[in-house]
């Protein structure tokens, strides 16, 4: 039982001082909550009474402790009625509640997350209505010995099993079965009134106000995690390893989260055949810097943040994708906990159905636990930033699109632009040469200068643990991405003319403010489409347009259609059913709902481009 003590505002002047007097007796004797009415005691009601926001910022300015909570709508009151013309302004009650939100923090108690007592009320009632209602009870008082009397009832009853105070339990989100939580879980679980639900709220780019974020320690705390997240199948579900990806899928509102962060081992298993284990909770950063002392790199995106996880199970077009290939084709295993809490290994020789959907469409089919790859030898390289202004980005994006397309296999070459500016557009080029013979690194690079007024460059000879490094730390506040991120994605087999101009029509519309084209092709064409469950590998450039709406942008990118085949769903947050039939060939997608319906029948890892299990009734007899 929680118990604490209800303060009337309104029953007598100078209650901001005998607040902050009992307040604090009840806090030296370890009661829970302190409510600051009015209440419904009858006393001797005075016009001069403070609101009850006012005297709560005093009652927080003179505890450390105890819960707080407030009664009544801060809204302002009905004109004629008698106490709203003796009630303060409604600004000075708004600026009450923000001093009180900002001096109380987590110790500020939900709306109606306790239930009031009788004034007077004996031990049997408080237990009853305790038992009756499963919230702290708060009883009224106005002198020092109401409260003495209350000390003891708490002290008997042993305060709150869960160990949570009961601020934190007052935030807790419907529908969540928090005390059946694992013992296994309990101690790292974050609950939103706890003081550190500010740092795994929300991902890169998006907000979120999860219910219960888990985070799991060992891949049997991940089984754990999963058979809870089975038990809640009615909330969204998101599984978190880096929460850089642009979709923020990994985070929600009321539901659960599975954190992988804390799995960020990175182990080399195998020297001779270059065999990396890594965790999926580390980030490209951190592999990087690991691989570069044996002188090896995996390829990795172009961002050192990103979380191994998402990336791994999606595809990884990056840096030196065109050199040595995607992320997933240099994965040779994976451990993954399934649907209903399995823990599997899978390979070409080990669930291969699994292995092969892992590879692009991994987020449907279960939580990866680690990874083996087999990573490439790679020295010293070309990383190369260069900023320039053109007035035509029509022909800027044409011949971009040649040379890129065109260049030996060790040079990749990324474009970032945006919204034309009094006619002119900002080029960003992103570039890696696999080279460290300086005379390559500046012939592979010259073509690329025509593209506009170099404006300023950056050229260095590094190892790509330096490309990656420049990544920043995200640190202990975690994200604090805000809203919902709006961003379409496609593959183009081909730079145009034709896309081109309607490129440049879209930029110049002003519709979208980050325009990316990665630049594909090479080694990752050489892996067989159906060898992998990301199976555009013809395609020669990914796309990626972010804006600020999705009814302004859908329309605008989806008039670019004709020039599209295909779509990498990590950088898309349309969810739109169509999309999936963009991002997977009617083969592709049929056999990913076969191997769904297999492991994942009952559709529990949905919330990520969700891929519905469908089952061959004339097999399902078997057995």
């Amino acid at each position: 039982m929680q118990l604490g003590i209800l303060l009337d505002t309104q029953w007598a002047s100078g209650a901001h001082e005998s607040a902050t007097a009992l307040a604090q007796r009840a806090e030296a004797g370890r009661l829970d909550l302190v409510v600051v009415g009015p209440g419904d005691a009858e006393g001797i009601r005075t016009d001069t009474a403070l609101d009850p926001w006012t005297t709560a910022v005093w009652v927080a300015a003179h505890t450390g402790r105890i819960a707080l909570g407030v009664a009544g709508d801060p809204s302002a009151p009905d004109p004629s009625d008698h106490a709203a013309r003796t009630a303060p302004y409604p600004e000075v009650v708004a600026k009450a509640r923000q001093t009180l939100e900002s001096l109380a923090g987590v110790r500020l108690v939900a709306d109606a997350g306790w239930v009031v007592a009788p004034e007077g009320a004996e031990r049997a009632q408080i237990l009853a209505l305790a038992d009756h209602h499963d919230l702290p009870v708060v009883v009224p008082v106005r002198t020092a010995h109401d409260v003495e009397r209350l000390i003891p009832f708490a002290a008997s009853h042993g305060g709150n099993p869960s160990g949570r105070s009961v601020a934190a339990r007052s935030r807790r989100r419907p529908g969540i079965d928090y005390d059946g939580l694992p013992e296994s879980l309990r101690r790292t679980a974050i609950e939103p009134g706890d003081d550190s639900f500010s740092a795994v709220r929300s991902t890169y780019l998006r907000s979120g106000a999860p219910g219960l974020v888990l985070r799991p320690q060992t891949p049997d705390e991940v089984a754990d995690a999963v058979v809870f997240a089975h038990r809640h199948r009615h909330l969204p579900l998101g599984v978190r390893s880096g929460g850089h990806g642009i979709s923020g899928r990994s985070t929600n509102d009321g539901g659960l989260v599975i954190d992988v962060g804390a799995l960020d081992g990175i182990e080399v298993v195998d020297p001779r055949r270059r065999r990396v284990r890594v965790g999926p909770g580390a980030t490209w950063k951190e592999v990087a810097a690991a691989l570069n002392s044996h002188g090896w790199a995996l390829g990795s995106g172009d961002y050192g943040g990103v979380g191994v996880g998402g990336l791994a199970t999606a595809g990884g077009i990056g840096l030196l994708s065109r050199r040595h290939g995607l992320t997933i084709d240099h994965l040779r295993s994976a451990d993954l906990v399934l649907a209903d809490g399995r823990q599997v290994r899978v390979s070409d020789q080990e669930h291969p159905d699994l292995f092969w959907a892992v590879r692009g469409a991994g987020a449907n089919v279960g939580i990866a636990t680690s990874f083996e790859f087999e990573v490439d030898e790679v020295d010293d390289v070309g990383w190369a930033k260069l900023v320039l202004v053109t007035d035509d980005i029509e022909q800027a994006l044409l011949t971009y699109g040649r040379l890129a397309s065109s260049a030996p296999r060790d040079t990749t070459v990324f474009l970032v632009t945006g919204r034309p500016r009094d006619g002119q557009s900002v080029v960003q080029l992103y570039a890696l040469v696999d080279s460290g013979d300086a005379d390559v690194i500046v012939e592979r690079l010259t073509p690329f200068v025509a593209l506009g007024d170099l404006l300023r460059q950056e050229v260095v000879l590094t190892r790509y643990a330096g490309v990656m490094a420049e990544a920043e730390d995200v640190g202990p506040d975690g994200h604090h991405g805000y809203g919902e991120p709006v961003s379409r994605s496609a593959l183009l087999p081909e730079l145009t003319p034709a896309f081109a101009r309607d490129a440049a029509r879209l930029l110049h519309s002003g519709t979208v403010a980050y325009f990316q084209l990665r630049a594909m092709g090479g080694a990752i064409a050489d892996v067989p489409p159906d060898r992998t469950a990301f199976a555009h590998r013809r395609s020669a450039f990914q796309v990626t347009a972010m804006g600020r709406a999705h009814g302004a942008l859908d329309p605008a990118f989806d008039a670019l259609a004709v020039h599209f085949h295909g779509l990498y769903l990590s950088f898309d947050t349309d969810l739109r059913p169509q999309r999936l039939d963009d991002a997977f060939p009617p083969p592709v997608l049929a056999r990913l709902r076969e191997t769904k319906a297999l492991y994942d029948p009952d559709n529990l890892f949905r919330d990520n481009f969700n891929i519905a299990p469908t089952v061959d009734l004339t097999v399902s007899h078997a057995g």
